[in-house]
């Protein structure tokens, strides 16, 4: 079983995820819609709490960001050399950013200025359209599962 989420190209087919990996074209989708839905939230969060309301929206989107891109990232890096353990890898990962989110809330604490409220909107909002443009990304992907039949393998359809 091969895949092509390294970016390489099926010869017979010309499937192909172009240019870089497929792990880091969701990493520069998802980061983007994040960050574009965290622009929002914090004109939003500065309106109605100030400076505060959108300091806490950038700390908890950015902290969000960084939690998800670690598990792209290791998709990338694992993905080129064992591309089907790299989506088992990228699920493991989740409990880890879990993990290692609460550890930083309550072993740091929230910082005197955190507006709480913001925080966690931000948080969720950024949940929510990172794990979206993760979904549409991966819908959009080409990945070649199997593969293709040499043309010295028989028939059309390679029982001969």
């Amino acid at each position: 079983m091969t895949s092509n989420a390294d970016g390489h190209q099926s010869k017979q087919f010309g499937v192909a995820v172009a240019g870089s990996s497929l792990w880091l074209r969701l990493l520069a989708l998802s980061t983007t819609a994040a960050v574009l839905a965290l622009a929002v939230t914090a004109v939003i969060a500065a309106v109605m709490n100030g400076g505060q309301g959108a300091s806490s929206v950038a700390f908890g989107g950015a902290l969000v960001i960084v939690f998800f891109a670690i598990s792209l990232l290791i998709g990338h890096f694992v993905g080129r050399n064992n591309p089907s353990g790299a989506v088992g890898l990228f699920v493991a990962t989740y409990f880890v950013k879990v993990v290692g989110f609460a550890v930083i809330l309550f072993v740091f604490g929230a910082p005197e200025w955190l507006h709480g409220r913001w925080f966690l909107i931000a948080a969720v909002v950024t949940v929510i359209v990172w794990q979206t443009a993760e979904i549409i990304g991966f819908s959009k992907a080409r990945l070649q599962i199997y593969n293709d039949p040499s043309p010295s393998e028989g028939g059309q359809d390679g029982n001969a």
